[in-house]
């Protein structure tokens, strides 16, 4: 029997907004090596690649074999652990971003289905996961080529799920309002404006935002623009009225009101690197 082992490594500047790798790794365990019950606060794919496994979610478990995937999803209590006999061995990357939602709804994972028999893509899953891990470090450039190999594992999995012929329209609707927020949240934009570019209406617009993001057209544009002055205000020298028209508000006053409502921090004190 192999020795156990694990690698793994956590991306501690998970700065890009539509995707982000969090953490990746490969793990041989040891009988019954078990996680949970916990929580993740982001995604997580574990890819088997000999051995076998339980998961447990939503009230049910799952038993997994060399060659399944298993997604865990983000505020949903899970746990999983190693076959007493023979333990799985398992490659896994976490990511969050805006992004995320919209590309795994376009695949076969869902809350109803978190498992998927991916046996036939064995070897591809493995080297996506594996080039993921080898592209690891804290800089910038790292973080980017990280998630670019995520995007390519995930598109993987869209590949070859069973409605890879057909559109997801209000995925599709939310991917190009995305898109658009963008390219133009450092403007005066309105919802209307993103609905108007879209083609469709404000509460069309509502409706699919809500089914996809669970958040409104309104709620992921304010975050959005909050990622982006969070990282001015690591990053730059910009004073903060500088910085809430570089995002997207043209009030300084309420730039930081809203700040400090959703972060619990004011602009200033983020800046200096204390906690809420």
């Amino acid at each position: 029997m192999n020795p156990e082992y694990k690698n793994s490594y956590k991306n501690t500047q998970k700065e890009l907004v539509s995707l982000s790798v969090y953490n990746t790794g490969f793990q041989k365990c040891e009988p019954r090596h078990q996680w949970g019950p916990g929580i993740r606060d982001h995604y997580l794919i574990h890819h088997i690649i000999t051995g076998k496994g339980f998961y447990q979610a939503n009230g049910k478990t799952y038993e997994i074999n060399a060659g399944d995937t298993f997604l865990v999803y983000p505020q949903t209590e899970v746990s999983y652990y190693a076959d007493g006999k023979n333990p799985w061995e398992y490659a896994w990357v976490g990511f969050q971003g805006s992004d995320a939602a919209i590309i795994l709804k376009a695949t076969d994972f869902s809350p109803s289905s978190p498992v998927l028999p991916t046996s036939g893509l064995n070897h591809a899953i493995q080297a996506h996961l594996m080039g993921i891990y080898e592209a690891r470090g804290s800089g910038f450039v790292d973080s980017v080529e990280m998630t670019g190999r995520l995007y390519r594992t995930l598109a993987l999995f869209m590949k070859h799920s069973s409605t890879a012929e057909h559109t997801n329209t209000a995925s599709n609707y939310v991917q190009t309002a995305i898109a658009y927020i963008s390219a133009n949240y450092s403007y005066p934009l309105t919802i209307e404006d993103i609905a108007s570019y879209v083609g469709i209406s404000r509460s069309h617009l509502f409706r699919s935002f809500e089914a996809v993001l669970q958040k409104s057209p309104k709620e992921y544009l304010t975050a959005f623009r909050l990622k982006q002055a969070c990282y001015l205000l690591k990053h730059s020298s910009l004073s903060i009225a500088a910085i809430a028209s570089s995002v997207g508000f043209d009030n300084g006053l309420y730039f930081s009101k809203i700040f400090h409502k959703e972060m619990g921090i004011a602009p200033r004190e983020y800046r200096q690197g204390n906690s809420p």
